[in-house]
């Protein structure tokens, strides 16, 4: 089983297209432009932190959902304990019915278990096959295979290997792909090997609707693929970012005594709590307007971003790139 149209069915996509949950970045405007234009859009919850602010946004989404039908919505929650929202966001989302859910990290049980009461779906992020199955065993809708190049919380895997694995193992569980694609090739490329469609995040910060300043926008159009690092000092785990001045302040790699906090197990929970508030702090100084921080999140497939564009026109061209890369390998 190669693709599975019926669950991108399910999920009212015309066209097999996430646009991916991104920390400060995604907002309402995106997760409209995204619906209109008939893909999945999903937000992290960790962007809407505010008492009662959660609940106000998923309940005009689903309004909106509800007048326009076109694509649909959906949310990441962080399901690792050092995530102090994550109860109460799970709690939230399953209360409002939220149609798609993405989990990360941490164990999905009381997610998947949520959701499927009410017919929602549940796809997990996953590196590798040792998670997956884990997941799998849980009974998820999907994974969500994060792999090398991707921005945010990158996998280590290529995804050549990383999809063609999942499916070996897991034929009856669909996979989206995630990581260093931006094009409509792209996301041929990874149907080919196997998953149902792709979830794309940097090509989507240098949009016209994210919600971060200009000059992280332009760092994007900028970026060449070797300017893009891992760092383990924002959230302690692996993180893509574009690496410039704020970044090499900040450092790479934890130290030995981080380290060493972040394993023991007194105080790993507690550790990695505050190593992931203070991450999300620096991050917060970088999106505002002429802050002097420029610690930013992207992949590597900046190097394929050339221009600022609306979210819609960035779906127009994925299509338009899909339907040319088909017609040249005589797919049609």
């Amino acid at each position: 089983m190669r693709n599975n149209p019926d669950i991108l069915k399910e999920l009212n996509m015309d066209f097999p297209l996430i646009l991916a949950p991104m920390f400060l970045v995604s907002n309402m405007a995106m997760m409209k432009a995204g619906m209109r234009a008939g893909i999945m859009a999903v937000f992290p919850s960790l962007n809407f932190r505010k008492e009662g602010e959660l609940a106000a946004v998923l309940d005009e989404l689903n309004t909106y959902h509800q007048e326009n039908k076109s694509g649909n919505y959906g949310v990441n929650i962080i399901v690792q304990k050092s995530n102090p929202l994550s109860a109460k966001h799970a709690k939230i989302c399953l209360e409002k019915e939220v149609p798609f859910i993405i989990t990360s990290l941490g164990n999905p049980k009381e997610i998947i278990e949520g959701a499927h009461a009410y017919g929602g779906k549940v796809f997990c992020d996953v590196t590798n096959l040792v998670h997956a199955k884990k997941c799998h065993d849980l009974g998820c809708d999907g994974f969500i295979a994060v792999g090398q190049g991707a921005g945010g919380h990158a996998g280590p895997n290529p995804l050549q290997v990383l999809i063609p694995a999942l499916r070996e193992q897991f034929p009856d569980t669909p996979v989206i792909a995630a990581g260093g694609i931006a094009t409509g090739a792209g996301l041929l490329s990874v149907q080919a090997l196997g998953a149902i469609g792709a979830s794309v995040g940097t090509r989507f910060i240098a949009s016209e609707e994210a919600g971060v300043n200009d000059a992280y926008k332009n760092a994007i159009v900028d970026s060449g693929m070797d300017d893009i690092v891992m760092t383990t000092k924002l959230s302690g785990t692996p993180c893509a970012v574009i690496s410039n001045e704020s970044a090499k302040k900040m450092g790479l790699k934890q130290n030995a005594f981080e380290r060493w906090m972040s394993k023991n197990p007194r105080t790993k929970k507690w550790f990695k709590t505050l190593i992931q508030i203070r991450g999300m702090k620096k991050l917060e100084k970088s999106i505002l307007p002429n802050n002097y921080q420029k610690l930013w999140t992207a992949g590597k497939s900046s190097e394929l971003v050339h221009e600022v564009l609306s979210c819609e026109e960035i779906v127009k061209r994925f299509k338009k790139e899909w339907e040319e890369t088909r017609k040249d390998l005589g797919i049609i």
